[in-house]
């Protein structure tokens, strides 16, 4: 017999929380198909077009074609709050100031 049905679970989190849903879909569900039945979008005021999404870390660039499989777990990611390259230029160039303030004269 042919199983009509997989398991996978969908999660988000925010700095507050997270939540973890585990969901049976039909056999051929799509990311973004999960991602609705969850029902996190309406719960945490998500727009699930504009969210990047992975599966087990690796993102997923077409989350309506993109067929899941036994045990994925979809992960909708948060928005970057500030560019980590620029993060790591501001820390360097803070060091190095603090460095060049501490040398004896």
């Amino acid at each position: 017999m042919v199983e009509s049905t997989i398991r996978v679970e969908v999660v988000y989190a925010t700095a507050e929380r997270q939540e973890l849903i585990a969901l049976e879909v039909p056999v051929g569900s799509t990311v973004l198909e999960a991602m609705e039945t969850s029902g996190l979008a309406r719960r945490f005021g998500l727009d699930l077009a504009r969210c990047p999404v992975g599966i087990f870390g690796k993102v997923v660039a077409s989350p309506e074609t993109r067929q899941l499989g036994e045990g994925d777990r979809v992960e909708i990611y948060r928005p970057l709050l500030a560019d980590p390259k620029e993060v790591r230029r501001l820390r360097a160039q803070k060091a190095a100031l603090a460095k060049k303030q501490s040398k004896p004269i």
